[in-house]
């Protein structure tokens, strides 16, 4: 038979053994007295008063959330799937606690709802091409909604843009005309440049008819060249003129005749 006194040191040993908490260099326990506040204790060994306190345990260490994939329509009316990783930490266990019944579930929802809001402001290119700033705009608007709640939003990141095929073709067909566009301007801006040369160097030719006889002659040596039973010679327009005046000029005596 156990005696009262076994009873006792074994009571006794139990609320001691609950009394003494152990917490870790990142944990912080939020104590309340009789229900309410009383303070946050931490890290290393704390007592607690069985009964009369109870204490949440609250991690400081950073949370890496994935936002789920959102459906969201951007302003140019063009509907996408977006999701996005969200790196947030407590500052104050306190307010952690007491301001918010589940910080880690508002803050998931709050993060959803923002990432939509946001997106659906700026059209599909400015999704594509500007991530960077639309990660800024999200951050800052969380991290001014969550402060309240003793959280701080370190940073997010929108991690797919899932496009429809539809959506994919004519984003495809687009950057293909672009390239076209661009492939013209070079080419007419080459055309521009060669013209330029070319009058250029009719200018020097003409300086000097003898040049222009040289350079028929290197035009006639790359055509031999190239093995091929066609020979072009370029015959310049003012011999053919003269040659026609000559030539009309010896027919109209015996017309007269």
């Amino acid at each position: 038979m156990i005696t009262p006194l076994y009873v006792i040191v074994g009571l006794v040993v139990a609320l001691l053994f609950y009394s003494f908490k152990i917490l870790r260099e990142y944990q912080r326990g939020v104590v309340f007295l009789l229900g309410r506040f009383w303070k946050v204790k931490g890290p290393g060994l704390i007592i607690i008063i069985p009964f009369i306190q109870q204490m949440v345990r609250v991690d400081l260490r950073t949370v890496v959330m994935d936002v789920p994939s959102q459906d969201v329509i951007s302003r140019d009316n063009v509907s996408v799937k977006v999701n996005a990783v969200i790196y947030f930490r407590v500052i104050d266990p306190e307010r952690a606690i007491i301001q918010v019944e589940d910080y880690f579930a508002a803050t998931s929802q709050l993060a959803q709802t923002t990432l939509r809001s946001v997106l659906g402001q700026h059209e599909l290119d400015e999704m594509l091409a500007e991530r960077d700033k639309l990660n800024e705009d999200v951050q800052r608007i969380l991290d001014t909604q969550t402060d309240a709640w003793g959280i701080k939003v370190a940073n997010v990141e929108i991690k797919h843009v899932d496009l429809d095929e539809s959506m994919i073709r004519a984003i495809a067909k687009q950057a293909e005309a672009e390239r076209e566009r661009r492939a013209k301007i070079i080419h007419a801006e080459g055309e521009m440049q060669a013209s330029a040369k070319l009058l250029e160097a009719a200018e020097v030719l003409s300086q000097k008819p003898q040049a222009m006889q040289l350079r028929y002659l290197q035009t006639l040596s790359g055509i031999a060249g190239e093995k091929s039973s066609t020979i072009i010679f370029p015959v310049p327009v003012d011999t053919i003129d003269t040659f026609i005046e000559k030539v009309s000029h010896a027919v109209r005596p015996r017309a007269e005749s």
